[in-house]
């Protein structure tokens, strides 16, 4: 047996030498991120993709700024899909054994995004790294390493053709985790593979109620839904009672304001929540302080050069690197990374709430917002509105999903219509409806000024969702588990029409 006094004390010496190098991303985060794109461009100049942009030609920012073009996946997809049927070197110098298959959040196609051995190393471990680390340098009496993570994951198919894995980020991480670190997590590699979510959840149950858990790792959604499924059959209150060790939960992938009194409520005493900033195209960001209110930090020596374009004169041409950006201005975020992304808009949009370090907070979606009326509704908007209405009105919510009632011949004005499955009721509903209104006039000046004097956009309209209204729908989509989740906000109605339908059928 290895003495956990001596793992503990090589384990924390790792860690103050991490936190140290993280500290230099304050003083010398131009330099890093220079390093970061001269090493990139290095392992890409040999590539098809290196060579029909004079890769090693390139010497600086600029001269790549004025040479490759920034490319969004359907731009990039007939790289992938050289890539995909075999062909060597297609955009990175190294093999492409596994590809993070997306559906994304603002439309149902799916995505492939390579992954490296570079990225699954340099980045994706690297930040699950950075992110135990970080926490237990915020939380010195940490017991974490002591006992066993619980992660939820998703399943991969292998392509027999041309034997490489594509499936969910998640199932492609815990597939190449090393013997090290599997035997710290929990489920079963076996288990936390399994395709079926429903045959899945059971297991994951057995295998892990008597277990010594210090700690979550997962999307929230579905950690909820597992966690209250644990809790019914435990017969058992709150977790605590089940795993008195427990004492984070590692979220990232949808926002956790919806979600965080649902969680508090699943324990007796509080446990600590640490947010991070990670997708299938690279790992970004991770909650560096004990309060998320301080933003997340950006990692900057991950393989990944970031660029960004104000979201208020967006316009390819304007983008701008890291050392050029302003505080509070809506980017949209575009990387190069060592996945053999090159200048790849992933279609999130974030906001600089510090340049010493550099800390964002994500704000939206380039695609996912509404804005049916001139009124820039972004994620963040929502999120934040409906966080505060299920406080205010003692509500829990599933999940929901807000898309625009545009203007009839009857009628000059439009509306936000929002259909919202509730745990727990609000105890006043008028009241919760009121209260996300006020509070996106009071966010978004945008929303305030069509909603004044009903001018443009009347008072929201709330559909009351029945029990198990996503989970159908996206069991029908067969998009269980995993990191799907449901597109919160739409700019069309097709996504609502379908749950409309679906609802009066439940």
């Amino acid at each position: 047996m290895p003495n956990k006094g001596l793992i503990n004390s090589v384990l924390f010496w790792w860690i103050e030498r991490r936190i140290k190098e993280i500290s230099l991303f304050s003083s010398h985060s131009a330099e890093i991120q220079q390093s970061q794109l001269n090493n990139l461009l290095s392992n890409g100049k040999e590539t098809i993709y290196g060579k029909s942009f004079n890769f090693s030609e390139l010497k600086n920012y600029q001269q790549f700024k004025n040479t490759v073009p920034i490319v969004s996946y359907e731009n990039f997809h007939s790289f992938i899909e050289r890539s995909l049927n075999g062909e060597k070197e297609v955009f990175w110098n190294k093999p492409i054994n596994w590809y993070a298959k997306s559906s994304g959040t603002s439309n149902a196609k799916s995505k492939f995004i390579p992954i490296s051995k570079n990225s699954l190393e340099s980045c994706h471990f690297k930040g699950g790294k950075d992110m135990f680390a970080l926490y237990a340098n915020n939380n010195s009496e940490t017991k974490i390493f002591d006992l066993l993570n619980l992660r939820l994951g998703g399943s991969f198919v292998k392509n027999k053709e041309n034997n490489y894995l594509f499936g969910d980020l998640s199932s492609i991480l815990i597939h190449n985790l090393p013997i090290w670190a599997e035997i710290k997590n929990t489920p079963s590699k076996k288990t936390s593979l399994i395709s079926s979510w429903e045959e899945k959840l059971p297991l994951i149950i057995k295998e892990t109620m008597e277990e010594e858990i210090g700690c979550l790792t997962g999307v929230p959604s579905w950690m909820y839904v597992f966690l209250t499924k644990l809790l019914e059959q435990s017969n058992k209150k709150y977790l605590d009672e089940i795993w008195p060790t427990i004492e984070v939960f590692f979220h990232g992938g949808i926002s956790f304001n919806p979600y965080k009194e649902n969680f508090n409520n699943l324990f007796s005493n509080p446990i600590n929540y640490l947010e991070v900033y990670n997708a299938s195209d690279g790992f970004f960001a991770i909650q560096d302080t004990k309060s998320n209110k301080d933003g997340l930090l950006l990692m900057l020596d991950y393989g990944i050069f970031y660029e960004f374009i104000s979201m208020d004169n967006y316009n390819l041409n304007n983008a701008i690197p890291l050392w050029e950006v302003e505080l509070n201005t809506n980017y949209a975020m575009v990387i190069t990374t060592n996945g053999g992304l090159w200048r790849y808009l992933i279609g999130d949009t974030v906001k600089f709430i510090s340049k010493n370090p550099y800390r964002i907070i994500i704000s939206g979606r380039t695609q996912l917002y509404i804005n049916a009326f001139g009124e820039e509704l972004m994620i963040d908007n929502t999120e934040k509105a409906i966080g505060i209405a299920c406080k205010k009105t003692n509500a829990e919510i599933i999940d929901y999903t807000v898309a625009p009632r545009f203007m009839q011949k009857e009628s000059t004005n439009g509306a936000h219509e929002w259909i919202i499955e509730f745990k727990k009721d609000p105890t006043d509903l008028n009241l919760f409806n009121e209260i996300i209104d006020q509070t996106l006039k009071e966010l978004n000046s945008d929303y305030e000024a069509k909603r004044k004097n009903n001018v443009t956009l009347s008072f929201p309209i709330i559909i009351l969702a029945k029990k198990n209204l996503f989970y159908t729908w996206l069991k029908n989509k067969n998009k269980l588990g995993g990191q799907n989740k449901i597109p919160r906000l739409c700019n069309d109605r097709i996504i609502l029409e379908e749950l409309i339908i679906l609802n009066s059928s439940l």
